[in-house]
């Protein structure tokens, strides 16, 4: 799974164009939402919207979105949980 974290830090970065953060200064545990990163909605619209393009991932209400967005190792978790299969 800590490949998958890699890989989400540098996709929500891209995402989020935040070209003053680096994936390092962001952790496993790190609050997506109300954290450091200082995300509001329209981010978090931006990483759903992200998740669903790259991973075949739908968070398609508030109370799921609370509960997988809380941070980047809750999100993995939920990313590897529910990801589409690879097309052939």
């Amino acid at each position: 799974m800590s490949d998958l974290i890699d890989e989400l830090k540098i996709k929500i970065l891209e995402a989020l164009d935040l070209p003053d953060v680096t994936p390092e200064e962001i952790t496993a545990d790190s609050e997506l939402v109300g954290g450091d990163l200082g995300l509001d909605s329209i981010d978090i619209l931006e990483i759903v919207m992200m998740l669903e393009k790259e991973y075949g991932v739908r968070i398609d209400n508030r109370e799921l979105g609370a509960q997988v967005l809380v941070s980047l190792k809750t999100l993995a978790a939920y990313v590897e949980a529910n990801q589409a299969a690879p097309a052939q």
